[in-house]
């Protein structure tokens, strides 16, 4: 497409025409990535920069003292950090298997499927989108307590596995998918598992991507399972550990501690943000959120 100048209007390369839009994105990105500067730099702070007021988002004295602390403390806890850290790693991994699948099965029958209530159940769980967790924390206490659920491993995974916001968007992608394509493989005796294996997880790969973010997020930070439905040490999770671990230190050198957790913590879930990222974007274009 071109202007009346003979140039394009949005051209390949830079041109002078696009500083207007540097001009407004460029401060918005850089206020956008403080936050994560300062949880970097938080974590190598010494005590004198960590009470520092007015606080800074810069360190200027890096150390690795915040690291060494939390490793120490962890080699005198009663149960093995390894024990806590293979917990969530079970955790994380079959929560986010659970969750995608139910999400892309579920999201495959709203959309492609006709049966009766199909469109109550997808407004129910449109209405679901509305509740904070803490809203559902006592029936959901109520319900595991009743399901002979307390200090179970598996009530670590059970809480998370639902997501109204996930089976939205995979939903809502998967509509961009066209019926005549479902409708020719129907012709050549494709069976329902056929068309949802081999046609519709390939095609909403990107929606899929995004629900693996969301639900590593949920199990890989989730506390809630560990504080109210576990006893047992050795089937909590290591957010929960970390949690503790600084909260029951004095409360001086657990600053210290509290942020090299939180970096700690932080990370995987930038890696895993970072690498399908893309993704994630394309979600959001096909799920109808602008």
């Amino acid at each position: 497409m071109s202007s009346f100048h003979g140039t394009k209007i949005n051209p390949d390369r830079f041109h002078k025409s696009q500083i207007k839009f540097y001009l407004i994105l460029v401060p918005l990105a850089i206020f956008m990535i403080i936050p994560l500067i300062f949880i970097f730099c938080n974590a190598f702070k010494p005590m004198d920069e960590l009470f520092a007021y007015p606080p800074r988002i810069f360190v200027r004295k890096p150390t690795f003292e915040n690291f060494n602390k939390l490793f120490s403390t962890m080699t005198v806890s009663g149960i093995p950090v390894s024990r806590y850290l293979f917990n969530s790693i079970i955790i994380t991994a079959l929560t986010v298997l659970l969750t995608v699948y139910i999400s892309t099965a579920a999201g495959y029958a709203l959309s492609k499927k006709n049966f009766k209530l199909k469109n109550i159940l997808f407004e129910i769980n449109t209405m679901a989108l509305m509740f904070v967790p803490i809203a559902v924390s006592i029936p959901r206490y109520i319900i595991i307590v009743k399901l002979g659920l307390i200090d179970k491993f598996i009530i670590n995974i059970l809480p998370v596995i639902a997501m109204p916001v996930g089976l939205f968007l995979v939903k809502q992608f998967i509509d961009q998918i066209p019926n005549s394509l479902i409708e020719a493989a129907q012709i050549d005796g494709a069976n329902d598992w056929y068309i949802f294996t081999r046609i519709i997880i390939p095609m909403a790969k990107p929606a899929i991507a995004t629900v693996v973010i969301l639900s590593f997020q949920a199990a890989w930070n989730n506390i809630e399972p560990s504080s109210m439905y576990i006893n047992n040490e050795s089937l909590k999770n290591f957010a929960y550990y970390m949690s503790t671990l600084t909260s029951t230190t004095n409360s001086v050198a657990g600053q210290g501690m509290g942020a090299a957790s939180a970096l700690i913590m932080f990370i995987p879930n930038l890696l895993i943000f970072i690498f399908t990222q893309s993704k994630v974007m394309n979600t959001m274009a096909h799920s109808g959120i602008k």
